[in-house]
């Protein structure tokens, strides 16, 4: 278990949302934290732990009047930490290359592949051979519908058809360095985590997963690092001190470091 580092840039600021609000139409979305400091700021922070994999997530779609804002904050972090950090949101063949020359370890990949509810494996092919599969990672965030996670897409707003198993991992697989999974009916709660999602991933494990979701406390993280038979790397947001959370950033790393 590792702990994976976010930065979430929506309208150009970093925040910490509750996921499952996100809404295109008006920029909006339940805020749990907004931060002072910049996007550069936090990459730095996290370079001088050594702390890798981490993620950048701009939340603004391309069309949004705020993207230019949150892609340049993107930018400014990916500088302040080149190499050690992946970024997502709105990725296409066409733009990744502009990340990674920019800094970014790996791009991040979910609404281009999945398209019309379903994996476009054209997409994902044509993807693969423009970024490279060591530096492309699968977005294969999910929601509970009828008592299974369902891919979703469009910043967690489009539900697809795509159900989350170990066969669907197992074809994606070829295709990616790692998996990103956010669990996003409970994403931003801080009110436990999918045990359920966790424990499938975790069954799994054939290629690095990092799981982000309802961790808000050091049970949950424990919970996690059991059903997740330790091979779950951690993101945690909202419940971090960083972002006004009761999770101290330090013990949080001493806990994964003592997992093993």
């Amino acid at each position: 278990m590792e702990f994976r580092p976010c930065i979430d840039i929506h309208n150009g600021r970093v925040k910490q949302i509750v996921g499952g609000s996100l809404n295109d139409a008006d920029s909006c979305a339940v805020e749990n934290f907004v931060a002072c400091q910049d996007a550069a700021y936090f990459a730095e922070f996290y370079k001088k732990d050594g702390i890798r994999g981490g993620h950048i997530i701009m939340l603004n779609p391309p069309g949004s009047e705020y993207y230019g804002q949150t892609k340049a904050q993107a930018l400014g972090a990916l500088l302040a930490y080149p190499g050690g950090l992946q970024i997502g949101g709105g990725i296409t063949p066409e733009n990744a290359g502009s990340f990674l020359e920019a800094g970014a370890s790996h791009v991040i990949v979910t609404s281009y592949v999945f398209q019309n509810g379903t994996v476009r494996y054209d997409r994902l092919k044509r993807l693969t051979q423009w970024v490279g599969k060591k530096r492309l990672v699968l977005d294969l965030s999910c929601r509970r519908r009828d008592g299974s996670y369902y891919i979703v897409t469009d910043r967690w707003q489009k539900f697809t058809e795509e159900k989350m198993t170990e066969q669907l991992l197992e074809r994606l697989s070829g295709y990616a360095d790692e998996f990103l999974v956010h669990a996003v009916d409970v994403e931003g709660k801080a009110l436990g985590i999918e045990s359920q999602l966790a424990s499938m991933l975790g069954a799994w494990g054939k290629i690095p997963v990092t799981y982000a979701g309802g961790v808000g406390s050091f049970a949950d993280l424990e919970e996690l690092r059991i059903m997740g038979r330790g091979r779950l790397h951690v993101t945690i947001g909202s419940a971090l001190d960083l972002f006004g959370g009761p999770m101290p950033y330090e013990k949080v790393l001493d806990a994964v470091r003592g997992s093993f």
